[in-house]
């Protein structure tokens, strides 16, 4: 059994949330729960139920919700190029998106995500500088819009900032992902057409524990 432990904290509230997982011969069952199920309850408010099978099929069941949202995986190859597509069903809003990226080489990659009866569709161009930088044109056809981010590893660390061309919205970031303490990130954002430019601090960290 392994035990995840993640901790969300913001300018004015905190978010705790433990997820236990146990293997079911190729599938993976799932149980998660927030500080909502323990400490204003004991509740259902933030239990969710799941099963998946890695690289097949992810089925989630939200409880105090009653509702279901399925993902489904796969991956062709197109002209030898490897294509992985991505089905999301949720059953409550009745919402389906499709997801696609595929892998031109080790540094340049090519996705798109799509709503299925709306006018969201992003395309977005991944390329991977010398193997430590990430350049990432986003172009939403819905919003006529770009995104830009640009990422920079450091041994362990990376280094993001990402900018929102439509709503002018700045944000920085920086995350870790250590095998020993865990993972953290810390990320401030702010919205630059705002007269009064208060950043919004977000600092997450997560814990893996083998049971």
């Amino acid at each position: 059994m392994k035990a995840s432990m993640k901790g969300r904290y913001t300018n004015d509230k905190s978010i705790g949330a433990v997820t236990l997982s146990v293997n079911a011969g190729d599938a993976k069952l799932r149980a998660s729960m927030t500080d909502a199920t323990v400490f204003k309850g004991p509740s259902l408010n933030g239990l969710a139920l799941a099963v998946e099978k890695p690289g097949f099929f992810i089925i989630d069941y939200d409880v105090p919700k009653k509702d279901f949202r399925f993902q489904f995986m796969n991956s062709v190859k197109v002209a030898e190029k490897p294509l992985n597509l991505t089905y999301i069903h949720s059953r409550g809003d009745n919402r389906t998106v499709v997801d696609g990226s595929l892998a031109f080489d080790s540094a340049n990659k090519l996705s798109a995500n799509y709503m299925l009866g709306t006018r969201n569709f992003k395309l977005k161009y991944s390329y991977v500088h010398g193997g430590v930088t990430t350049l990432e044109p986003c172009y939403d056809f819905g919003k006529n819009a770009w995104d830009f981010a640009i990422s920079r590893r450091v041994y362990d660390d990376v280094f993001k900032a990402t900018y929102l061309t439509l709503s002018k919205d700045l944000a920085l970031e920086w995350s870790r992902n250590s095998k020993f303490n865990g993972t953290f990130k810390i990320s401030a954002s702010v919205n630059l057409a705002e007269e009064t430019k208060i950043p919004k601090i977000i600092a997450e960290s997560s814990w893996d524990l083998e049971m």
